[in-house]
């Protein structure tokens, strides 16, 4: 290699690389954004640079362009999340208790006064007129469990906050009335029943149905009513059905344009009750007659709570008038 060859070959690539720079400026230029901010490198300390150059701030993305990110979702509220069943029976796990304690004190107390024997099924119908009280102690199946399970649920909530308490309420009831059914099972005077059990699961229906339907609860009561008779409250037996009756009772006050009118004190009844089934009707010889009935009523919590009511005893007296009927406050034609 002479000394003109090593002189020529760096000349060389310096001419080139005006050369490409000079061509290539006009391209470069435009696809620089003018107002873009600049940055001044210090190439004494190369660090600051890429400083800088992560402070500069980053332009929004244009709306179009590029796939669409999904948004992170925010976390849940405490007293809005989803619990596992475990977790919410463990919440009331003392009051279930007092539940199953209050269901075998009082079948203990049955089964010595009307005598025990072995387990056994009983087929004991529906709502035919050859059925011993024409239908009623069905009705109460699916009330005591309809009920049972609102107010399991509400404590689930009021404790846990959880989103899905509903068929854990509705386990919950179905297990302590099925424990009720097999000390039935061992009564004298009845034994386990599968018509009783599937009207257990059609009182707990009621209640998932009416607690998942927004607004329905505003609208549809299942109420039981008990006509007073000369013993005011007779607690077993034919005469202790004979005192019922069970209605739906439809609440005009839930209903849009009607909440603030006269017409919100005003409910609408469909019923059933029966008659000619005790003793004394049987020997007066009384016909044993199923009596559908429809009606309207007074919406008493409307009247004495139109609002959310403090206290808690008028919490519990709003809660009890959404299951109970209070007699003589409604007007029933069979």
């Amino acid at each position: 290699m002479t000394i003109t060859d090593g002189l020529a070959r760096p000349v060389i690539r310096s001419l080139a690389t005006i050369a490409f720079a000079t061509s290539a400026a006009p391209i470069l230029a435009d696809a620089i954004d003018e107002n873009a901010p600049a940055i001044d490198f210090d190439l004494s300390e190369p660090h600051k640079d890429w400083l800088a150059l992560a402070e500069q701030p980053v332009p929004a993305a244009e709306p179009g362009y590029g796939p669409s990110l999904p948004a992170t979702p925010a976390a849940e509220e405490p007293n809005g999340q989803r619990l596992s069943f475990g977790r919410q029976v463990g919440a009331i796990k003392w009051e279930l208790g007092a539940a199953l304690v209050w269901v075998t004190g009082t079948n203990i107390a049955k089964v010595n006064r009307e005598g025990g024997r072995r387990f056994h099924f009983q087929d004991e119908g529906w709502f035919g007129k050859d059925t011993i009280n024409l239908g009623m102690d069905k009705l109460t199946h699916a009330w005591n469990t309809y009920w049972i399970t609102d107010m399991i649920e509400a404590r689930i909530r009021r404790k846990t906050g959880a989103t899905n308490a509903g068929l854990t309420a509705a386990s919950l009831s179905m297990g302590v009335m099925l424990y009720a059914e097999l000390w039935d099972a061992h009564k004298k005077s009845s034994g386990f029943s599968f018509q009783d059990i599937a009207m257990n699961a059609s009182g707990a229906g009621f209640s998932l149905l009416r607690n998942a339907v927004p607004g329905l609860d505003r609208k549809l009561d299942f109420r039981l009513l008990l006509i007073p008779n000369k013993d005011i409250y007779t607690p077993s037996g034919t005469r202790h059905y004979r005192q019922m009756r069970y209605l739906f009772a439809l609440k005009l006050a839930g209903f849009e344009g009607l909440e603030d009118s006269p017409l919100r004190f005003v409910e609408l009844h469909a019923g059933y009750r029966a008659t000619g089934f005790t003793a004394k009707e049987e020997a007066r010889g009384d016909p044993r007659r199923r009596r559908p009935f429809i009606g309207i009523g007074l919406n008493l919590n409307e009247l004495f709570f139109p609002s959310r009511p403090s206290g808690w005893a008028g919490r519990a007296a709003s809660e009890a008038l959404q299951y109970v009927q209070v007699p003589y406050t409604a007007y029933h034609a069979d």
